[in-house]
């Protein structure tokens, strides 16, 4: 006389609640920075012949399929014209090219992911973002993240399930 038991655990299946990680919206990959100060003379003047053969000779193949940040990091004028040379050689290779730091660029990055998510699976449930990652999240990420929950959302709370923060209630 065997009989068989499903064991169910009726609170998970009954609760609105959605546990959402931004770190999930993350895209994998390297992320590498390109500073400008190396394709200038002495590191400080751009002679356009000398850019643009640097540029020319310039390896990107370490920079196939990754994130890329230019940035300059001396006290140089820099024409724009500078920018789109380089970054057009890199678009070649790279699957995303910013200026500006490698904090920017995750910035950017999150803004795109956050443009293509799907948050309609939360409509009408309590939602807790957790508040811990392996990595530095950029805070406007966050910011964003609320801007697109609020309209959708019953109830949303930052933290952890056993110390989260209230942040509204529809």
């Amino acid at each position: 006389m065997s009989e068989e038991f499903e064991i169910r655990n009726k609170v998970a299946e009954n609760t609105s609640l959605v546990n959402f990680d931004l770190a999930s919206l993350r895209p994998a990959g390297k992320r590498l920075g390109v500073d400008i100060k190396d394709f200038l003379f002495q590191d400080l003047i751009l002679k356009e012949k000398d850019f643009r053969q640097k540029v020319a000779e310039f390896n990107i193949e370490e920079y196939r399929d990754s994130y890329v940040y230019v940035y300059c990091s001396v006290d140089a004028i820099v024409p724009l014209w500078a920018y789109f040379l380089l970054a057009n050689k890199l678009m070649s290779t790279a699957k995303k090219v910013v200026y500006g730091s490698q904090k920017e660029l995750e910035l950017l990055l999150f803004h795109d992911a956050m443009e293509t998510y799907d948050f309609s699976n939360m409509q009408n449930k309590r939602v807790l973002v957790k508040g811990c990652s392996d990595f530095n999240i950029p805070e406007n990420a966050y910011i964003e993240l609320v801007g697109r929950l609020r309209p959708l959302v019953k109830s949303l709370m930052f933290g952890e399930a056993c110390s989260n923060v209230p942040i509204l209630k529809n």
